[in-house]
């Protein structure tokens, strides 16, 4: 009787869909932040491009979690689902408090150690989509947690880089306006990287609990 319930039910395949969908907006809001990083003096248009693709990925989260709401039987833990779709929803939102907030306080000029933050910043994104990609396919965990792992260390090299950029921010720099603006831009920079590892320490649960 409880095979036949089960059958019964309806069962839902689309989250990794879902997920990919998402993941990939976090690569082009990481890839338009990059370049905003290189060009402030077209900064509109890089905010633009990047509010479009958070506002598309809020789009699929909530579909997401409409379907999860529908839905009786997921193909992994309903709350993995929830928490992996709201955390990589993070990384965007982190993304575009970046690029608002260089608007926001007028900043003229970045650091190379911000260039270099929003280059591993894109890095980790493109690693957050790798191993989205390959959940559909548990059969495989090694690939996906080395991925796992490779977010977890550029993580340790953003909190570096953040590091030697705070010193040498509050050693050299005389516009105590322009410390706050930039310790500012710092923070939400290295924090996109920490939502990337919350991913990837979700991701990784659900390997080894299926594993």
């Amino acid at each position: 009787m409880a095979t036949l319930f089960s059958k019964l039910m309806p069962r839902e395949g689309r989250f990794f869909d879902f997920f990919n969908a998402h993941a990939l907006r976090i690569v082009e809001g990481s890839q338009e932040l990059v370049g905003l990083m290189a060009n402030l003096a077209e900064a509109e248009g890089y905010t633009r491009r990047i509010d479009e693709a958070e506002r598309a990925a809020d789009k699929i989260t909530h579909d997401t979690l409409l379907v999860l709401h529908s839905t009786f039987i997921t193909p992994i833990d309903r709350d993995q689902i929830h928490q992996l779709i709201t955390r990589m929803d993070d990384i965007l939102d982190l993304i575009q408090d970046v690029a608002e907030s260089l608007l926001l306080y007028d900043i003229q000029r970045v650091t190379p150690e911000a260039e270099q933050l929003a280059r591993i910043c894109h890095m980790c994104c493109e690693r957050v989509k790798t191993a989205v990609g390959l959940l559909a396919n548990l059969s495989a965990p090694q690939a996906i947690l080395k991925t796992c792992e490779e977010i977890d260390r550029l993580e340790s090299d953003a909190d570096r880089v953040m590091r030697s950029a705070m010193s040498r921010l509050f050693r050299e720099e005389t516009d105590l306006k322009q410390v706050f603006k930039l310790r500012s831009v710092y923070m939400l920079l290295e924090e996109i990287t920490d939502r990337c590892e919350d991913v990837a320490n979700i991701i990784e649960g659900i390997v080894l609990e299926h594993s």
